[in-house]
């Protein structure tokens, strides 16, 4: 894990602060859902894990539907910013651009975009009705992705690379990331996605199946302990 949280992509970016009152209405519930994964773990920084990198980012489209593939810019927590409690949109930047074969975007904030940028903009990519990612970090439900039967990327392709936006874009072809709207990051321990039409539509997919990983310690009569 000692590339947790690296940037692997080149990329350009403007340092300006993002206008408070174009953008409150979308932080403002990506804000409160990242405080909810937060809560549960799934987003955070803790020195016991991944050598003290920060994990987790949370992102949100923006703009018209019908934007291009590459163009459909997203606000998305900045690198190395999910190990603080409070955030707000200083901690955001935006993706206007992506580019997959060239390995680089364009992003502009007051902090750099998140070492996941490109699997979002990969995400975005499927379809015009996905307008929030949530990458994640359990340990449960990533243990149990076979049991689950959720969709799972190649053990061999490292996140933020253009080869993770190809198999998330494989993985949804095969219609059962699109049925579940979560995949687990075969490459990167405990790495999970999950994306919807809102924060809402995204976190409540996430939560159920990890509430569904949950199930699977739980026999009648007996008890369930946090670990």
């Amino acid at each position: 894990m000692r590339d947790e949280g690296v940037i692997k992509f080149d990329f350009q970016h403007s340092r300006e602060s993002l206008d408070r009152g174009q953008y409150a209405g979308l932080v403002c519930p990506l804000i409160a859902w990242r405080e909810i994964l937060a809560l549960t773990g799934l987003v955070g920084q803790d020195r016991a894990r991944y050598e003290g990198a920060g994990y987790g980012n949370v992102s949100v489209r923006l703009g018209r539907p019908g934007m291009s593939l590459g163009r459909r810019s997203f606000l998305i927590t900045g690198t190395q910013t999910s190990g603080k409690q409070c955030i707000g949109l200083d901690d955001f930047c935006i993706v206007e651009r992506y580019e997959f074969e060239r390995n680089r975007l364009i992003s502009k904030g007051l902090t750099p975009p998140s070492s996941e940028s490109m699997t979002h903009g990969a995400v975005y990519d499927l379809g015009p009705h996905i307008r929030c990612v949530l990458h994640a970090h359990s340990p449960v439900l990533w243990n149990r992705r076979h049991e689950l039967r959720l969709p799972e990327t190649s053990p061999a392709v490292p996140y933020g690379t253009p080869e993770m936006a190809r198999e998330v874009q494989r993985l949804y072809r095969t219609g059962v990331f699109a049925e579940r709207q979560v995949l687990a990051m075969g490459g990167h321990e405990d790495g999970v996605i999950a994306f919807g039409r809102s924060p809402e539509d995204a976190g409540q997919a996430l939560l159920t199946w990890l509430a569904r990983a949950y199930e699977r310690d739980c026999r009648p009569g007996a008890e369930l302990c946090r670990t």
